[in-house]
């Protein structure tokens, strides 16, 4: 009888022990399976699958809008290296990989330049009107252009100490002008007005003799088209010594100064050496644009234009 009481134990132990087993593994199996579920459609796994290294999925996990934005999208070797550059904007990756593509010798930094200034588009070919809103910072190029009944109520006229005769300019420009002016004056350099606002009739006539005397594509790379004119804003001015002219301007000691102290006065170079392909313009060193101070200073500290500086700061 001990027996096989004894024995009715043990098989009810060994029971026991295979259904705790059983369960055990079980448990393992469906936790096993959840993890590797997990796993397979976790965002590391499903970057490392669409082609992206160890190192990369690192970077990329680190943002949340990159990753969803990777995930979203085939595998492209120059992507990531595009939306980490400084000046990325996110409406712009179709386009910059488009043109990517098309120019593979070019800098990541080179296309987002070019792309968000509309580089990668003929100039003139889409064009927009301007939005007149933006004040000191509107932006009249290539693409935006100004109504030919634009009008500005504050125009005034500029003192013959600071400019040539019969120039006028916005007051706010005029007066930030008049004291840079006076102040180089104090360092023994003259810098004047040469050329200020312009209305439309007057650009259409600059624009017509450009193109009359010698064609059209050497007016669009010299005159700006009828509209598309920074001197209709008011907020342009062409400066000159009064024994240089614009041509030689920027062998000038007051050229130098400029540089170093425009952004002071809330002054950019609007065109600068070697960035045509950004502006629209050949080297200017005469035009200066007025921004304000704050602005100015941003865009001498980034080394960037102003057609970059409103692509991503403004209007971005």
């Amino acid at each position: 009888m001990f027996i096989g009481d004894a024995m009715k134990k043990f098989r009810l132990k060994k029971s026991a022990y295979i259904l705790i087993g059983t369960t055990v593994l079980s448990i393992g199996g469906i936790i096993g399976y959840i993890k590797y579920n997990e796993y397979i459609t976790s965002d590391k796994y499903l970057l490392m699958e669409k082609g992206y290294s160890e190192t990369d999925i690192a970077t990329i996990l680190k943002s949340k809008e990159i990753t969803t934005t990777l995930l979203n999208r085939d595998y492209n070797e120059h992507i990531l290296g595009i939306m980490n550059e400084k000046y990325y904007l996110k409406k712009n990756l179709d386009k910059y990989l488009s043109y990517k593509k098309e120019n593979p010798d070019k800098t990541n930094s080179e296309i987002i330049s070019i792309v968000n200034v509309n580089g990668d588009i003929e100039f003139y070919e889409t064009i927009k009107p301007s939005d007149t809103s933006k004040g000191n910072l509107i932006l009249v190029n290539k693409y935006n252009y100004l109504p030919d009944n634009y009008e500005i109520e504050d125009l005034v006229n500029m003192s013959i100490k600071v400019s040539f005769q019969g120039k006028q300019i916005k007051k706010e420009v005029y007066e930030a002008f008049y004291k840079m002016s006076m102040d180089a004056r104090s360092e023994d350099l003259t810098i004047v007005a040469n050329s200020t606002y312009r209305d439309y009739d007057y650009q259409t006539a600059l624009y017509k003799r450009y193109k009359n005397n010698k064609g059209q594509a050497y007016a669009d790379k010299y005159a700006a088209r009828p509209g598309h004119s920074e001197h209709q804003t008011g907020l342009a001015i062409d400066v000159s010594t009064l024994n240089s002219s614009l041509e030689n301007f920027h062998e000038t000691d007051e050229y130098k100064w400029l540089i170093d102290n425009a952004h002071k006065y809330g002054f950019i170079l609007r065109y600068p050496e070697n960035k045509e392909f950004l502006t629209g313009y050949n080297y200017e060193s005469w035009h200066y644009r007025y921004v304000g101070v704050d602005v100015a200073t941003q865009i001498k500290n980034e080394d960037i234009t102003f057609d970059e500086y409103y692509a991503y700061y403004v209007e971005g």
